[in-house]
Parts: structure tokens; sequence; C-alpha cells
């Protein structure tokens, strides 16, 4: 299956207690069980979420003709999901580089190895 990449950015508020619980409701045996499954059925083959101090890097696979915009559009009316936006949002900060639609900033692809000359 063929998919298509995205990355994102987003930082969280600087505040170390809020860092934590940020992560703790991301690890798999605390995050609501039907997040990943509503990532899924919006048609996300894979997603993942590194941090930096503040700044969150999320990297997105979605299936080939899927762009990353329609699959959040249909994970945001799957069940749970609005309710875990909302609650995520406590933690997160948009950008300043964010388009005013954006909560996650797509990043700009600059390099590709397997595109550079060999």
């Amino acid at each position: 299956m063929k998919t298509h990449r995205t990355c994102l950015a987003l930082d969280l508020k600087d505040d170390a207690q809020l860092i934590e619980h940020y992560e703790f409701f991301h690890r798999p045996e605390n995050i609501w069980p039907e997040i990943p499954q509503g990532i899924r059925e919006g048609g996300i083959v894979d997603m993942q979420i590194y941090r930096i101090g503040t700044r969150l890097f999320m990297i997105v696979e979605t299936e080939e003709g899927i762009s990353v915009e329609q699959a959040f559009e249909a994970i945001s009316h799957k069940t749970r999901q609005p309710e875990w936006a909302e609650f995520m949002g406590g933690f997160q900060q948009k950008l300043a580089e964010a388009k005013p639609h954006e909560h996650w900033a797509a990043m700009k692809p600059i390099f590709f190895l397997n595109e550079s000359s060999k």
C-alpha cells in the first residue's frame, strides 16, 4: 500500500507537570481506546509524536489519495475524538507559524535522501 507522509509541529505549554500529564495520556496503557481506533478509521496508517522541550513533532502516514486534512476531518466525527481534542488542547499551544485553520502546523519538506544524487 502506498502512503503519504506529512510532518507537523505544535508546542506544549511550558509547564513540567502539564507535559508529564500529556505524555501519560499518550502511553498505550492510558490512551482512550477510541482514539487510536478513530485515527485508523480516518485513513491514517501510522502516526508518531516526538518531543524535545516543549516542541512536538508529529509524523502522519495517510493512505494514498487521502490528505492529512481529509483524515483529520474524518477523525473529528469519530467517537470521543472531539472530547480528546478539547482535552489535549489544554496542554497545547499553536505555533506562531501556524495558518489560521491549523492547530498542528504543517512543516515544509526540504530534503529527501532517496531523491538525492547517488
